[in-house]
């Protein structure tokens, strides 16, 4: 009878273990020094896994254990040689499904790692990049001169509390109401908050967590940063199957924020915003045409993110004008008119002769003030 085909289908407890890095580190170590035709024995897989990781020591049990993962975990047709004293492998095409991982994918999840560069500093940057150097690192692949040529410009990011990211974290897994002191945009006196934590967002280099306020009786999006005191509860709640935070807007996909009805928006573009709202999808129904004497492109679409559409339309000053709803478009000329009204102010304010100035320059030639 065939030993290869008796050791595939061996099975054992051993399967109950959990994964962890470490381990495949050490799981790694083992194949390829088994797999280059060395045969091993646990000696010298223990030297050779010190060499490579710079560790002082690591068990005789702890490699037998890792022998039998292998065996029954993976499936490995794994012997010992009892005459070359050392393992290999009956099958010598059997790889390890870790290392099957083609260069390509290597690129594409180092390149995951610049892209979520924004994020640097944050637990859950720090969490995906070391699973990432973990992956690649053990592959063997340096790092590719193209991801250099991948990069995301410098952004404002935020600072985050590990530890309140880590309970948060749990709260989610475990679906555990959670109590935090929160100073909101509008509200910046802290308010005791009880949440029930759908999902976490990553917007714009910004942590949210979308969830239900109990004492607001409605959902509401919290900034992770802005969060103290925060406490999980062992109070259980039931996660609703339409929980994720995108069937939230309407169709629009303008960012971390929500409202609680759908706006059907039209707005006109001039000049150079012209091409630049051709370049992304805003909403999931849009429909941009373009005027027939070519002097404004409009776009309409429906979204239920209306500050979000707000600023996306004052970001193109005087080259975005809304049409409708009324309501919003005539916010949007109140908003203009403050704005001209502080431009006044500050021209005063600049144009105040200073304190210690001689009369000679307060009498020179304005200077566009």
């Amino acid at each position: 009878m065939n030993r290869g085909i008796l050791v595939c289908m061996k099975k054992n407890p051993v399967s109950e273990r959990k994964l962890n890095k470490k381990m495949l580190e050490r799981l790694i170590i083992v194949h390829n020094a088994i797999k280059a035709g060395l045969y091993p024995n646990n000696t010298r897989l223990r030297e050779l896994y010190c060499a490579r990781t710079a560790y002082s020591k690591v068990g005789e049990a702890t490699i037998n254990r890792d022998i039998d993962m292998l065996r029954t975990y993976f499936h490995a047709p794994l012997e010992f040689d009892r005459v070359k004293g050392g393992y290999y492998y009956l099958a010598d095409n059997w790889e390890f499904s870790l290392n099957n991982i083609s260069a390509e994918d290597m690129f594409y999840l180092s390149a995951a790692k610049t892209l979520l560069s924004g994020f640097a500093g944050s637990p859950v940057y720090s969490a995906i990049s070391e699973v990432i150097d973990f992956v690649t690192d053990t592959q063997g692949i340096g790092k590719s001169t193209l991801l250099s040529r991948i990069a995301v410009p410098p952004r404002p990011r935020t600072v985050m509390d590990e530890s309140c990211w880590i309970n948060l974290l749990r709260a989610l897994q475990e679906n555990l109401v959670v109590e935090f002191d929160y100073a909101g945009r509008w509200n910046t006196q802290p308010e005791r908050r009880r949440v029930r934590p759908y999902q976490f967002l990553l917007s714009d280099g910004v942590c949210f967590l979308f969830g239900y306020a109990e004492e607001r009786s409605a959902e509401r999006l919290f900034v992770v940063s802005r969060i103290r005191n925060l406490r999980v509860t062992a109070d259980r709640f039931e996660l609703p199957a339409d929980f994720d935070f995108s069937s939230r807007c309407a169709g629009g996909k303008f960012g971390a924020f929500m409202g609680d009805d759908a706006v059907s928006f039209t707005i006109d573009f001039f000049e150079d915003a012209r091409t630049y709202i051709k370049d992304c999808v805003w909403a999931d129904d849009q429909v941009i045409t373009d005027a027939a004497d070519g002097s404004y492109t409009r776009i309409s679409f429906t979204s239920s993110q209306v500050l979000k559409v707000m600023e996306w339309v004052l970001a193109q000053g005087p080259n975005a004008v809304p049409v409708s709803p009324q309501w919003f478009v005539d916010d949007w000329s109140a908003r203009v008119r403050r704005m001209y009204a502080r431009i006044k102010d500050a021209a005063k304010r600049n144009c105040a002769p200073e304190e210690n100035s001689s009369p000679e320059e307060d009498a020179a030639p304005d200077q566009g003030c």
